[in-house]
C-alpha cells in the first residue's frame, strides 16, 4: 500500500473503501468522507465484494458494516487481514455489543464504531486509525482493560522465538491455557470449531501429546524454554 501523501491543505489524504448492504447508509457515508477530502475508490454490497475490492485497490482503510449477508463484516475482516495487514478496517455496526467489538479486534479490525455516531466524526476517525490509534469507545476500552485484567496468569501469551507452532496455533494454545472450549475459541478466534479441531490435531502432532492437558503442560515447558517473546 502506497505511503500517505499530503494533499495540498497539509492534511494527509486517505483512500478508503466503504462496504454496507445498504445503498443509502453507503451513499451517506461515502458523501460525508468525500467531503471530508477522504477519497472513496470503491464501494461493496456485501462482505465478499469487500475483501475483493480491498485487495484489488489496497485502500488505506476499510468502513465496514458488520452485518452484510453471506460473508459478515467480521468474516470479511479477517479475510482482509490475513491478506494485507497494512490496510486499516473500521467496523460500523448498529448493535452496541462490546464482546462483538472485542470479535472484531481479535479478526483484525483497527476500529469498532456504533452507526448511531455522528457521521462528521468519522473522516477524523479514520486517520486517527491510521495514525496509529484505535478507533473504539471509552466502553470498549475499558471492556479490553477487564479482560487484561482478569487473563490467568501462567504465561498466557509469552512464546519462544523459535517454534514449530504457527500464530494461530499459539493463539489456539493461548486460549487451551486459559480453559477454553472448542466452541470458546472457536467464537473468540471467529473460526468454525472443525477448524479449531483442526488446529488442534496439528497442534497435538507437533508437541507429540494426545490430550488438551499434556498440550498445556508442553505450551508451559515451551515458554519455560530459553528467551520468549510477547506477542
Amino acid at each position: 500500500m502506497a505511503d500517505l501523501m499530503n494533499d495540498m491543505d497539509g492534511v494527509p489524504s486517505v483512500r478508503a473503501i466503504v462496504a454496507d448492504d445498504d445503498p443509502l447508509v453507503r451513499r451517506l457515508i461515502r458523501d460525508t468522507l468525500q467531503t471530508d477530502g477522504v477519497t472513496v475508490v470503491a464501494d461493496a454490497c456485501n462482505g465478499r465484494e469487500a475483501v475483493e475490492l480491498a485487495l484489488f485497490y489496497r485502500p488505506d482503510v476499510v468502513v465496514m458494516d458488520f452485518l452484510m449477508p453471506g460473508l459478515d463484516g467480521i468474516e470479511a475482516t479477517r479475510g482482509i487481514y490475513e491478506r494485507d495487514p497494512e490496510i486499516r478496517i473500521v467496523l460500523l455496526t448498529g448493535a452496541a455489543d462490546d464482546e462483538l467489538g472485542v470479535r472484531a479486534l481479535r479478526a483484525g479490525a483497527v476500529g469498532y464504531l456504533s452507526k448511531d455516531l455522528e457521521l462528521g466524526v468519522l473522516p477524523r476517525a479514520l486517520r486517527a486509525a491510521l495514525a496509529g490509534q484505535a478507533a473504539i469507545s471509552r466502553r470498549l476500552a475499558m471492556r479490553i482493560v477487564k479482560q487484561l485484567r482478569e487473563a490467568p496468569a501462567g504465561g498466557v501469551g509469552l512464546r519462544p522465538v523459535r517454534s514449530s507452532l504457527t500464530d494461530r496455533e499459539w493463539e489456539v494454545l493461548d486460549l487451551l491455557c486459559a480453559g477454553s472450549s472448542t466452541d470458546d475459541i472457536a467464537r473468540m478466534l471467529v473460526l468454525s470449531a472443525e477448524t479449531v479441531r483442526s488446529h488442534l490435531k496439528n497442534l497435538y502432532r507437533k508437541l507429540e501429546v494426545s490430550s488438551r492437558d499434556e498440550a498445556i503442560a508442553a505450551g508451559v515447558r515451551l515458554r519455560d524454554v530459553g528467551t520468549v517473546s510477547v506477542r
